[in-house]
This record gives structure tokens, C-alpha cells and sequence, in this order.
């Protein structure tokens, strides 16, 4: 048996892929359903539709995305259409049609994660806007 000794950039990739909480193929099927959120999530989307993006059972997927991203996946989806919501109110579009173009299907739940997220309801985000 014989014993080759590394070079010390060889010992230090040795070690960053061991101290790597995920592989390269990890990061990349997570990446790629964050960017599926970015482009459907004005669709109804479950949790089973993202975790197949990543190819990846639900519940590891859950836990993967929220170690790499801080968030949950339902979190991270809840944040991104309240953004989108906030552009499009800006830009003069009706509450309601916000409400269904950011993915929500009931305005009454769309305005009670609005103001949880925001502080403010739609129509009062609306008002604030428009008085600037």
C-alpha cells in the first residue's frame, strides 16, 4: 500500500468539499426550483410540484432549501408574490387583480398575508404609495 502525500491546495479542496453541507448537484436542483418559483409563482403551486424540480422527496427538500436559504420554500414563495404584489400596486393595478396575477386565489387571504408581511393592508399600501 503505498501513502501519496496531497499538496496543500489538494488537502484544501479535500477539505472544502468536506466541510460542504451540500454537493454541487445540490445546489444546483435547489437553485433551479428557487428559479421555477421565480417564473410560476403567479400559478398555484404545491409543495410536491417544487420539491420535483429539485428532484428531490419533499421533505428533504424542505430541509435543504431552508438550510441554504434561510427560509422554507412556502416562505420563500409567500415573500416573492408579496414583492411583486408591492410592484404591482405601485404601478396603479386594482387590488383584486393583484390579489390573482401574484397567485392568490381568495383577496380576503391575499390582504391578511399582505398586512402581516407589510404592516399595511393592499388599499392603505395603495394610499401611502399614492401620496408620495
Amino acid at each position: 500500500m503505498s501513502i501519496t502525500n496531497k499538496t496543500f491546495f489538494e488537502a484544501e479542496i479535500d477539505a472544502l468539499y468536506l466541510r460542504a453541507p451540500f454537493s454541487r448537484q445540490m445546489y444546483l436542483q435547489i437553485r433551479q426550483s428557487k428559479h421555477f418559483m421565480a417564473l410560476y409563482y403567479m400559478k398555484k403551486l404545491e409543495l410536491d410540484d417544487l420539491a420535483n424540480t429539485a428532484f428531490l422527496s419533499r421533505f428533504h427538500y424542505v430541509r435543504v432549501f431552508k438550510r441554504m436559504y434561510g427560509l422554507t420554500p412556502r416562505a420563500y414563495l409567500r415573500d416573492l408574490r408579496i414583492s411583486k404584489a408591492k410592484e404591482f400596486i405601485k404601478s396603479g393595478a386594482s387590488i383584486t387583480t393583484v390579489c390573482f396575477d401574484v397567485g392568490y386565489e381568495s383577496p380576503s387571504t391575499f390582504s391578511s398575508v399582505f398586512k402581516k408581511c407589510t404592516g399595511h393592508s393592499p388599499k392603505e399600501y395603495q394610499k401611502l404609495y399614492n401620496a408620495i
